[in-house]
C-alpha cells in the first residue's frame, strides 16, 4: 500500500493520480469482495485485541468530495467490528458554541481513548477546504492552519494515537455518475442535496486545496494515502489493507490476568 502513502514534503498533483487504479490488486470484482469479507475478520480480531490491551489508540481521519464514498467505506470496511470500542465522529457546520472556540476546539474532544478506534467522516481539514474555497475567512488565517494542524496531530501521535488519513480520489463523471443514482434511485432520494451541485462547480478549487493539504500535512506520524476510489470495492480494499496492516504493526497482546484461571473453580 506504500504506492499510495504521500510522503513528506512530496508535491502533490491529483492530476497525476488514476483514481482508477487498482495495480495492487489483480483479482477482479468477486474476488476483492471475497478478500474484504477476510480483511473484516481480521480486522474484527484486532479491533477486539485492541479494546482488550486498553494501550493504543487509532484514529481513522477520512476526506473526500460529495459523493466521495465515506459513508460506504466506513459501513464495509468496519463491518463486523464490536461498537463498543468503535465510533463516527462527523463534522457538520460548527454550533454557535464551537464557533466561540478555536477551530480545533470541537476536534479534540473527539479523538479515541485508549483502546478506541474513532473514524473522522469529515474532519479538521474542512478549515482549510471548505473554509479556504468559500473564504469563509482570510488568507491569513487559514494559511497558517497547515502547521497548526501538523502540530495538533503531532502531539496525539506522541501521546500515543495513531493516525491514519485517507483521502477518496474519485474524478468529477464519477461523481455526476453518483449525483445521478441519487436522482434515478427511490431509496437514494434521501442522499441528494441540491447543494451538491452548487459544490460541484468549484471542483478546480477543491483539487486544489486537496493537493495543498495532502502535500502539506502529510507527515511520518499522520500520513495521508491517496485511495483510487471510482471503484468502491477497490476502494475499500485498500483502506482495509492499511488499517489492518497497521494494527498488526503495533504488536498488541492480551493483557495477563491479575489472577490464576486454574485456580477458579465454578461450581
Amino acid at each position: 500500500m506504500d504506492r499510495y502513502r504521500v510522503k513528506p514534503k512530496d508535491h502533490v498533483d491529483l492530476s497525476k493520480w488514476d483514481p482508477n487504479d487498482q495495480r495492487a490488486f489483480s483479482g477482479d470484482k468477486a474476488e476483492g469482495r471475497k478478500l474484504l469479507l477476510e480483511l473484516n475478520e481480521t480486522l474484527e480480531e484486532l479491533q477486539e485485541l485492541l479494546y482488550a490491551e486498553h494501550k493504543h489508540r487509532l484514529l481513522v481521519v477520512l476526506q473526500a468530495m460529495d459523493t466521495g464514498g465515506k459513508d460506504g467505506t466506513i459501513r464495509h470496511v468496519f463491518e463486523g467490528v464490536n461498537p463498543q470500542g468503535v465510533r463516527v465522529a462527523s463534522f457538520k457546520r460548527p454550533t454557535a458554541e464551537e464557533l466561540a472556540h478555536d477551530y480545533l476546539w470541537r476536534v479534540h474532544k473527539q479523538t479515541p481513548g485508549k483502546g478506541e478506534i474513532v473514524i473522522f467522516n469529515r474532519s479538521h481539514y474542512e478549515d482549510v477546504l471548505v473554509v479556504r474555497v468559500h473564504s469563509l475567512v482570510p488568507k491569513a488565517v487559514w494559511s497558517k492552519r497547515y502547521d497548526q494542524i501538523n502540530a495538533f496531530e503531532h502531539t496525539l501521535a506522541e501521546e500515543g494515537t495513531t493516525i491514519l488519513k485517507f483521502y477518496l480520489h474519485i474524478d468529477l463523471d464519477e461523481q455526476k455518475e453518483r449525483l445521478q443514482a441519487r436522482l434515478d434511485e427511490p431509496s437514494k432520494h434521501w442522499k441528494f442535496d441540491p447543494a451538491d451541485l452548487k459544490e460541484r462547480k468549484f471542483w478546480p478549487q477543491y483539487m486544489e486545496a486537496f493537493e495543498d493539504v495532502l502535500s502539506k500535512t502529510s507527515t511520518p506520524w499522520a500520513p495521508w494515502y491517496i485511495v483510487p476510489a471510482n471503484r468502491k470495492w477497490y476502494r475499500n480494499l485498500v483502506i482495509g489493507t492499511v488499517i489492518t496492516e497497521t494494527l498488526k504493526g503495533l504488536k498488541m497482546r492480551h493483557p495477563e490476568p491479575d489472577f490464576d484461571p486454574a485456580e477458579i473453580t465454578i461450581e
